[in-house]
Formats: structure tokens, sequence, C-alpha cells
């Protein structure tokens, strides 16, 4: 009886000290949680887990977001700043397979826009994008650029849907370099139907697709498919995806590259 009391004014204090970390930050990465607050994975896991009952913060995928909002997914800087530096290193092995004078589509998503930062300087290439994100990025400087219409998707600052379908269905690209929200056995998922359409669409018009993803993807499944695993030439990913995921994405016949 005596120690449990102390053990549950700790407890107490330590989910005080993530509630104040995530409210600050907004957004907080797993293994940063663990290292500020002293704590194994799986009692920061069960920590996130009763605060999110409690409606103080919301889980993602790596981490952890501050409740400001009710939606479905994190908003798109909050995801930028989730597993940041596997998406710097799956941008540019990304990069090294893209060739002069090539035509590549970049997708949305906070690890396709890391691959927009470094296209920069690349002038010889040609960009079709549904990003403002990407965009933005390019429209200084860099390669020509090639804007898709339609609807305008704010969470995710892409524009997506049937209006998409004119300009796509009239182009063809050398690469497509897609992001996604989730992977399974089902195919890629997101949770907008209307984002789920454009990236079909664009898949169908590659000559090859890239599907740039850390391993948090993995398994993961929203509301809308995105398109079919088959569809997928190579997934660009980090090096902690899972054996039986090399294993699934091989026998559908995805070439995979850990980084």
């Amino acid at each position: 009886m005596h120690q449990q009391a102390p053990e549950k004014a700790l407890a107490a204090e330590r989910l005080d000290r993530i509630r104040d970390l995530v409210r600050a930050r907004r957004v907080i990465r797993l293994q940063e949680l663990c290292r500020e607050v002293g704590v194994s994975m799986a009692t920061a896991r069960r920590d996130l887990e009763e605060l999110e009952q409690r409606g103080e913060l919301r889980r993602v995928h790596g981490g952890a977001v501050s409740v400001e909002s009710r939606l479905e997914e994190p908003l798109f800087d909050d995801k930028t700043a989730l597993a940041a530096r596997e998406k710097q290193r799956i941008a540019a092995a990304a990069l090294a397979r893209i060739k002069p004078d090539e035509t590549i589509y970049l997708d949305g998503g906070s690890t396709v826009l890391a691959l927009a930062r470094l296209l920069r300087e690349r002038s010889n290439l040609t960009v079709v994008t549904n990003s403002l994100r990407a965009a933005i990025e390019l429209g200084g400087a860099g390669p020509r650029l090639i804007l898709v219409g339609g609807e305008l998707r704010r969470l995710s600052q892409t524009v997506v849907g049937p209006l998409t379908r004119p300009v796509l269905e009239e182009l063809h690209v050398d690469r497509a370099f897609m992001g996604t929200m989730g992977f399974a056995a089902e195919g890629l998922t997101t949770t907008d139907a209307g984002e789920a359409f454009t990236k079909e669409l664009v898949m169908r018009r590659a000559r090859e697709v890239v599907l740039l993803a850390d391993s948090s993807k993995a398994g993961k499944i929203l509301f809308a498919r995105a398109g079919r695993l088959e569809q997928v030439h190579l997934l660009i990913t980090d090096q902690r995806l899972a054996p039986e995921w090399t294993k699934e994405l091989a026998r559908r016949g995805v070439k995979i590259e850990k980084v």
C-alpha cells in the first residue's frame, strides 16, 4: 500500500509532463518522448493511449499531436515533423532515380515535399504536380512546372477529385513519386475519396510508380483505397520496415529500397 501511492504520483507527474510537451510542440515523435520523459517505448505508448482516451491528445503513427482539430488525419505541418530524418533519407534516394530530361509527377504529402525541395536546381526536368506546397517550392526556379487543376483539399494542400481528370488523362510521366497515409494488402489508403481518385489516375499514367513512405505507414488502412500494391513498382522506405511486409510486397512484385 505504501508503494502504490508514490507510483501513482509518479505516473500522474509523467502524464502531466507528456501533456505539456505535446501542447507546447503540437507534435512529438515517440522516440523523442521517451528521451524527454525517461521511459520505455511500451510505457510511452500506454501513457499516450491513456491521454488519448481522456481526449487530451491524438495518437498518430510514430508519435502524437495536440487536439486542436478533430480531423481524421494530422495537419500537414504535423505530418512533416513526424519521422523527419527518415523522410529526408527517402527523398534523397528518390532524387538519385531521376534522370535528366524526364517528366515526373510529384504527389502530395510531406515525404514527396522533401523531394520537391531537392529539385530546385534541376532545370532539366518537367514536373507535374497537384501539390500546392511542391508548386511553391519550385515556382521560383528549377524544373518546368505543370499544375493540375481541380478542387483544393485544404488539409493536405492538394488539388484532387474528378476535375483533375482532363489534365492527367492527357499526360504520360516517366516516374510518379507518390505519398500515402497508409498501405496494406488492400492497397494504398487515404481518408479522402477525391484524393484517392486522383492518386489512382496518376498511377495509371506513369511508366514507373515510386512510393515514398516510411515504415509507420505499413498495415495502416484508412477510408478510401488509392491504388493497388501491384501498381507500385518500387517502395523507398526506412530500415524499420517489418520482414513480413518485405515478403508481402515482394510477393506482389514491388521492389523495396531501404534507406
